[in-house]
């Protein structure tokens, strides 16, 4: 909130804030607008949101969040969702989604009715990134886009529609949203908020290989092949002309594989156990796929588990009916456990009990794979949730570790040539016609290889001239004159689009390769074994003592330790590849035994050779230590045990910590020193010197 009420005070019209998912950007948002409007910067703010799941979830928390006097934010200043098109003179907040506010300033039959320029002066978006990314589950009421570069014009120019301050609220800041909203004037990233405790690490993912996933799939010339048309779902056999070979990024995409699927429904029976209170959250490639997915669980989790209910595992796509209903009964209910979607719980819909992310797709776009992980990143105490494990049956993780966060998305793939023409002969803007037409280029030159003769015909009657000279037209022609030629010729895109039942259908084939699990095993990165990773480790402990002051204070000084310190060194470690997490993991996938060290038992035994003991088990001897050796009163007895409870969730607290909650609510580090008599950080070392000495 300050870094914004800064930048209003330096008169920015743009800002962007960074804070990475559930760590509460919505919550902030709401506080900053409360402060805003109540000091009557603002009389009038947009909260856009990017699609109507997250609209109903961010109303919800505007309703039911107290900003004073026990008085709700909505309640004080009024409120419209999404149910209302244009806001009344006295509402305060509007929300909608990027979907509506385009076709009400893009799309309107007049320029008339669009919304006036001053209709806010301020705009808010949250999840700005999402213009930079694709989503195909978007429903039918709500207006779709093609691609990046559709989706960031339309999205660039609603916002420049409003003479109003923008403020983009995001978790994985793209390209497009910084050129739109300028450098983040506040960023805290994932692993900050790991590293501070307010979120949940993941374990290092569990790579599920099968045989089909290592050799791909091939089918051989002249092979018969059942096909099945993706637009009906019918199936046919034929036989091939020529030879196909599909990898594993193809798999459930251009080419299904039940046994692929089977496989590693299989191998997650070994690892998900469906009687716990957490949640599963598989994503798939496609709807269709989707459905495979859920048939091929729920038999192996019968198979290998007993009877189970079909509501245990439920598809959750864009496409079921009562979606809303869905998640919110994930979200809430005991089942169903595990939920399978595409892209729909990618984004903004917060579960906290998930602890497993299963992903049986390739995504392209880091982006989106640090949004997939968000789904399982938020802190949920009720069932013990101390970290979530990724099984990875795709590889993903590997390809994605060193792309940038900066990577953009291709566009869509899909679009058809249909589509296109019908917009070049809609829109009015020269520019974004311009671009349409271009695509229409790339998309024809690439279509005409592949047109049927029964195509051919169809296109050539629509038209009077073959597909080749109607390629040719577009590339010579101006994009305003080809509106009005292709406005006159209605039958052209069903005829060109083969995807269309004008043309030859689109045609998956099923692969029906036996399949089974070879492989499984933990991913360190640069480190094939958890052996060469702890081996990495130690190597980077010993070889930074005299580099990294931390370090050498950890292995050294330990009693000296602050807090912040502390914070720093995790940092560092973790922009090593180094946390808490996967050193656990990695040391129980070699040693076969689990210890919960914490990060300074680690780098002390790494260094020192430091047996490994539960840090809980270090500060409780601890704690019964100092009060053995000390003439304590039974007032100062309980707050020793409350420090050490503090410390076994910290590992250092010193007296910055101590003016914190739980202790500030009774006074802070000076009330409590003067339950010591003064010698409240004398204590405090004592503490911490016997921790990391209980273990010699």
């Amino acid at each position: 909130m300050q870094a914004v009420e800064k930048g209003l005070a330096e008169d920015r019209t743009h800002m962007l804030v960074g804070m990475a998912t559930g760590t509460g950007k919505t919550k902030l948002a709401i506080a900053m607008l409360y402060r805003l409007i109540a000091a009557k910067r603002f009389r009038r703010v947009c909260f856009v949101v990017d699609r109507s799941a997250l609209g109903d979830q961010t109303e919800k928390e505007f309703t039911t969040t107290k900003v004073v006097s026990s008085k709700g934010f909505a309640e004080i200043f009024g409120l419209k969702g999404l149910g209302d098109v244009s806001p009344d003179p006295e509402t305060r907040v509007h929300i909608c989604t990027i979907q509506g506010l385009v076709k009400r300033v893009l799309f309107t039959d007049s320029a008339g009715e669009a919304p006036p320029v001053d209709q806010y002066d301020l705009v808010v978006v949250d999840e700005c990134h999402r213009g930079y990314l694709l989503d195909r589950e978007m429903s039918d009421a709500e207006l779709s886009f093609r691609s990046q570069d559709d989706y960031v014009s339309k999205y660039r120019r609603v916002l420049d529609h409003f003479d109003a301050v923008k403020i983009g609220l995001t978790a994985t800041p793209a390209l497009h949203t910084v050129e739109i909203f300028g450098a983040p004037v506040f960023s805290y990233s994932y692993r900050e908020a790991v590293v501070d405790g307010f979120l949940i690490d993941h374990e290092p993912p569990l790579r599920i290989t099968t045989a089909l996933s290592q050799a791909g799939i091939h089918f051989l010339a002249e092979e018969e092949v059942q096909f099945i048309h993706a637009p009906t779902g019918q199936t046919e056999l034929f036989k091939l002309p020529d030879h196909l070979d599909f990898d594993v990024e193809s798999f459930n995409k251009t080419v299904i594989t039940e046994p692929f699927n089977r496989a590693v429904a299989d191998e997650l029976t070994n690892h998900i156990d469906l009687s716990e209170p957490d949640k599963t959250l598989v994503f798939a490639a496609s709807d269709a796929h989707a459905d495979i997915v859920v048939k091929v669980l729920r038999e192996a989790f019968r198979e290998a588990h007993g009877d189970i209910e079909d509501a245990a595992i439920r598809k959750i796509t864009g496409s079921v009916d009562k979606v809303g209903k869905l998640i919110l009964g994930y979200r809430n209910d005991a089942l169903p456990k595990i939920a399978v979607t595409v892209d729909l719980l990618t984004t903004g819909v917060d579960v906290p009990k998930i602890t497993n992310l299963v992903f049986l797709r390739r995504v392209n776009s880091r982006i989106l794979y640090e949004q997939m992980l968000g789904r399982a990143t938020r802190l949920c105490p009720e069932i013990g949730k101390e970290t979530f494990r990724i099984f990875d049956a795709v590889d993903l993780y590997s390809r994605l570790q060193n792309m940038t966060e900066m990577k953009p998305v291709a566009s869509d793939p899909n679009v058809s040539l249909t589509q296109l023409l019908e917009e070049l002969a809609a829109i009015d803007d020269a520019e974004h016609r311009a671009n349409v037409r271009d695509q229409i280029i790339v998309k024809l030159s690439r279509r005409l290889k592949r047109l049927s003769e029964e195509a051919r015909a169809k296109a050539q009657l629509a038209t009077g001239e073959t597909p080749e000279e109607t390629l040719a037209r577009f590339r010579a022609g101006t994009a305003e004159d080809l509106a009005g030629w292709v406005k006159s010729r209605p039958g052209l895109g069903p005829a060109l689009d083969w995807s269309t039942d004008g043309g030859t259908p689109i045609m998956v084939p099923i692969s029906q390769h036996s399949d089974q699990v070879v492989d499984v095993s933990y991913g360190y990165g640069a480190a094939d074994k958890p052996e060469d990773y702890l081996d990495a480790f130690a190597a980077f402990v010993k070889g930074n003592l005299n580099q990294i002051a931390a370090l050498k204070t950890v292995v050294q000084r330990p009693r000296e330790l602050t807090r912040a310190e502390l914070r720093e060194l995790r940092l560092q470690l973790d922009a090593q590849g180094f946390t808490d997490t996967k050193i656990r993991r990695a040391w129980s996938d070699a040693r076969n035994e689990d210890i919960a060290a914490s990060i300074m038992g680690y780098v002390r035994q790494a260094a020192l050779g430091d047996p490994l003991v539960p840090y809980a088990d270090r500060v409780k001897r601890a704690v019964d230590t100092v009060v053995r050796k000390g003439d304590w009163t039974p007032i100062q007895k309980r707050w020793l045990h409350r420090i050490g409870e503090q410390l076994e969730k910290e590992v250092v607290v010193d007296r910055d910590s101590l003016d914190e909650e739980p202790f500030r609510a009774d006074g802070g580090f000076r009330i409590l020193n003067k339950r010591f008599d003064g010698k409240l950080e004398s204590v405090l070392s004592d503490l911490s010197e016997e921790v990391w000495r209980t273990a010699s």
